[in-house]
């Protein structure tokens, strides 16, 4: 396919490769909608909170601090009423269920939650609480907040969390169960990878466990960016990002597109429990599809957030 067909080309959705969060939301009033969107600061998360603001939403707009936060909405030009900053550090307990408790007495409900923050490929091992840092900011952060926010959901609200094709670079057989502390074997891109396949996982299951309600639970690949989460990579590698992008890159207004329009396209209305790239439905890794795996990461996920304490 050459470059001018990939970006052109577009899929059943009408949406493709080169479309922007702009594009896919063209014409929608999202007036009276309530959005949470992570990692909101730059990046994917910036431009996410600028397009629902601008197509009327009230977003629920998270960083790592309140400054940050705060800044972001001014940056994207949501002023009081459109935007809701918090703080909410992924990696710290502490600071999700701060957050969680936050949007509770605000009594906010949330039409969507965009799990979009994450860190990649961090050059050593790091730790959280005893596990390998990727996987405990990227998964079980998510998971603490969704799962504390499950009860703020509308009837008919959809939860997005951004995985990414790198979940191909997992170990085999997805998760390492045994060492989920990255002490027995340490990798940056496959811990990473294990990270996304378990932002995978937790999509499918949530999925499975909104049957039977008009609530939806999906995966995203936003495609390959050259953003702010590419600051830990090798400095020769970002060198190469920035020398090719504008050929093989998308713009991170093509990268927010997916996970906007899962979050508020009618035409994504209908799916849950899919992995989505380009705005299409895409097929992930053959064992993503594997609902025991599923349901395992959860339970042990359960697990993880209990011994955290409160």
């Amino acid at each position: 396919m050459s470059l001018y067909e990939m970006f052109t080309s577009k899929g059943p959705s009408g949406f493709g490769y080169g479309a922007t969060a702009e594009q896919v939301t063209q014409g929608l009033k999202l007036d009276g909608k309530t959005i949470l969107v992570t990692g909101c600061n730059s990046g994917l998360g910036l431009e996410t909170l600028r397009v629902l603001a601008l197509r009327g939403a009230r977003v629920v707009a998270l960083a790592r601090t309140l400054e940050k936060a705060t800044a972001a909405c001014a940056q994207a030009g949501s002023g009081p009423g459109k935007a809701v900053p918090l703080a909410c550090e992924l990696s710290d307990p502490q600071s999700v269920r701060a957050c969680v408790a936050e949007v509770k007495r605000l009594g906010l409900k949330l039409d969507a939650i965009i799990c979009n923050a994450g860190i990649m490929a961090l050059p050593k091992l790091t730790k959280s609480h005893g596990y390998e840092l990727q996987f405990f900011t990227n998964h079980i952060g998510h998971f603490l907040l969704v799962t504390g926010l499950l009860a703020q959901l509308t009837e008919d609200g959809r939860v997005v969390v951004l995985s990414s094709d790198a979940h191909t670079r997992a170990p085999r057989g997805g998760i390492e169960f045994d060492n989920l502390s990255g002490d027995k074997g340490y990798g940056a891109w496959r811990q990473y990878g294990q990270a996304k396949f378990a932002n995978l996982l937790f999509a499918k299951e949530l999925a499975r466990r909104f049957e039977g309600t008009r609530k939806t639970a999906n995966a995203v690949h936003p495609g390959v960016i050259n953003t702010n989460l590419a600051r830990n990579l090798n400095p020769m590698v970002g060198f190469i990002l920035a020398s090719v992008g504008p050929l093989a890159l998308k713009t991170v207004a093509q990268g927010a597109a997916t996970q906007v329009w899962a979050a508020v396209s009618p035409g994504a209305a209908g799916l849950s429990g899919q992995y989505l790239s380009h705005s299409n439905v895409a097929k992930p890794r053959a064992d993503a599809n594997d609902p025991a795996l599923a349901k395992r990461l959860w339970e042990e996920s359960e697990k993880i957030v209990a011994g955290l304490g409160s």
